[in-house]
């Protein structure tokens, strides 16, 4: 078994050769049909949601061989986000207030589940890989808030691979278990970030989220109290900007 602590460009490796074999396995056999996998993006042509899962299982499988319940948590956020991938995709509605208005008129969306989800995981993930009752609750707003902030600037061709390379590679300076979180979330996204960029697949949910969670355990692993109060503001402020922009454009086009 490979160390940890000591060779994080190991797990960086693995990481992106399982996403990549996902990848080309799932492209060329498309369960469930082709239909199943396209969307639209941005510029309105078709793409495929391949990435999402490719990414989502390097992502989980990597981050478990050293801290379970952060794998767990990860496996959590991807099957969340793809939830909302298949059942929310002609739901208009974006931003937590949308689907907390829904859920308040007794209407329960994807979204909502997506959100509940994986707050949910992030928590249960933080108080076991912390002792401190703050120290659980701010890891799991950590958890769950970074995987929240990968998936909110998924909006065009590469730009969710690229944050999570940039956020990830401090990651990489430190020396623990946060190291290889952080070089899995890395590989995991260089591996189909080619293909991302040429626009012939997309994250969806279900990488952005899974990516977005791996980051999270790599923050609560290298940080300690203080570290972890910023990063949780800063996720948190950037959750409510996102919202609030995701408000303004929905009256936009009304």
């Amino acid at each position: 078994m490979i160390t940890s602590s000591r060779r994080p460009g190991a797990s960086l490796v693995l990481a992106a050769a399982v996403a990549r074999t996902a990848l080309t396995a799932l492209r060329a056999t498309a369960p469930g049909g082709r239909d199943r996998w396209e969307r639209e993006n941005h510029a309105g042509r078709a793409v495929g949601l391949y990435a999402g899962p490719a990414s989502a299982v390097a992502a989980a499988a990597g981050v478990a061989r050293v801290r379970p319940a952060a794998g767990l948590a990860v496996l959590a956020a991807g099957v969340c986000g793809a939830y909302d991938d298949v059942a929310g995709a002609e739901d208009p509605r974006r931003g937590f207030r949308a689907h907390l208005t829904a859920l308040r008129d007794g209407e329960v969306t994807s979204g909502a589940v997506k959100l509940f989800g994986i707050c949910a995981a992030g928590l249960v993930a933080g108080a076991v890989m912390r002792e401190r009752p703050l120290d659980k609750v701010l890891a799991g707003v950590v958890i769950a808030g970074a995987a929240h902030f990968v998936n909110l600037v998924d909006v065009r061709p590469g730009r969710a691979a690229v944050t999570v390379l940039a956020l990830g590679a401090p990651g990489l300076l430190r020396q623990g278990p946060g190291a290889e979180a952080a070089a899995v979330a890395m590989g995991a996204a260089a591996a189909v970030l080619p293909d991302d960029l040429a626009g012939r697949t997309m994250f969806g949910d279900t990488g952005a989220h899974a990516l977005g969670a791996a980051l999270g355990a790599a923050v609560v692993d290298g940080n300690g109290r203080a570290g972890l109060a910023a990063h949780a503001v800063a996720l948190v402020a950037a959750a409510v900007c996102g919202d609030r922009v995701s408000e303004l454009a929905r009256h936009s086009c009304e």
